[in-house]
């Protein structure tokens, strides 16, 4: 998917020009992985350009640093001033924030830990991640061949650059089979999350997702579709579920950030439901974008409107 690079990026502690935004190739984290990172959708709203759930993320930006030992420079309030002010300094309505940090350029030891840790902010447009279709007639995908990480291994719940390379061999593979996107399996063989996803099953009316010990990332949008679910009065249980699972389901779509709420049309070649996205997995759309039209209520906090620094 084409990236449409806006005017700045916040690099080395101040607003930089986009193509000014680079790094040496002796980087530690260009070698060994050692980045952590968020993605946050600003939406364009009648109140202006607003966050869903900027704070959250931050959260457990600041969560995933702390797991991979490395100091953050400032703070979580100065990040969100970071944040809001990248949003308007480019202009922004709507965007794709992707707040990064990585231990940069220092001695070569796999630690890293004198290496100093280096925050970029971006932000650009993005639409739907899975494309647009995914909202409505659903996307094609397959169970992959390539096993999440197993316990004690990596840990997932950090949004590291690092777990990504898993998700690329899901992707990558998936693409191979003509499919959309791919499923991962965790260590025991039961249902663990998308390349960039988390996964969603209806069954008789009950929705079911894999918990965080199958080697998921811990969703914010996922978060947010089980609140709404619950809203509308459905069950939702977490729990270990078989691959086959997916082939009997009523319904199945995956929820992210970049994805929000995607329909799943066929898996592995077979039919889910009718083909089509489903009953439930349109009233959950309705109500997640009915959140920036004021159509759902914000009960949560979840909106967060950009605000204008001096």
């Amino acid at each position: 998917m084409f990236m449409q690079e806006t005017e700045f990026i916040w690099h080395g502690g101040k607003l930089i020009p986009w193509k000014e935004a680079t790094v040496h190739v002796m980087t530690h984290a260009l070698h060994y992985g050692s980045s952590v990172f968020e993605g946050i959708r600003v939406y364009d709203t009648n109140e202006g350009p607003t966050y869903l759930c900027l704070q959250p993320h931050l959260k457990r930006f600041y969560d995933s640093a702390r797991i991979y030992r490395m100091t953050m420079p400032f703070g979580q309030e100065e990040l969100t001033r970071i944040c809001h002010e990248v949003i308007r300094a480019n202009g922004l309505k709507s965007a794709y924030v992707r707040p990064l940090a990585f231990r940069g350029y220092g001695p070569m030891t796999v630690f890293g830990n004198s290496d100093p840790v280096e925050v970029t902010v971006a932000a650009f447009p993005w639409g739907a991640y899975l494309g647009e279709e995914a909202l409505e007639n659903g996307v094609d995908v397959g169970v992959s061949s390539w096993t999440r990480v197993a316990p004690n291994t990596l840990p997932t719940m950090a949004k590291a650059g690092g777990n990504y390379l898993s998700s690329q061999l899901i992707t990558m593979e998936a693409h191979r089979h003509g499919y959309t996107e791919g499923i991962g399996l965790d260590a025991s063989g039961h249902l663990s999350e998308g390349a960039g996803e988390n996964i969603f099953v209806v069954r008789d009316g009950v929705l079911y997702t894999p918990p965080i010990t199958a080697a998921i990332l811990p969703g914010i949008t996922r978060g947010i579709a089980m609140d709404l679910a619950r809203r509308l009065g459905y069950q939702i249980r977490e729990e270990s579920l078989p691959r086959e699972l997916l082939y009997v389901a009523d319904e199945v779509f995956m929820t992210g950030t970049a994805t929000e709420i995607a329909a799943i049309r066929s898996v592995d070649g077979l039919p889910v439901g009718s083909g089509k996205r489903g009953v439930i997995t349109e009233q959950l759309q309705n109500a997640f974008f009915g959140l920036f039209d004021g159509s759902t209520e914000d009960t949560e906090g979840w909106l967060e409107k950009v605000e204008i620094y001096g």
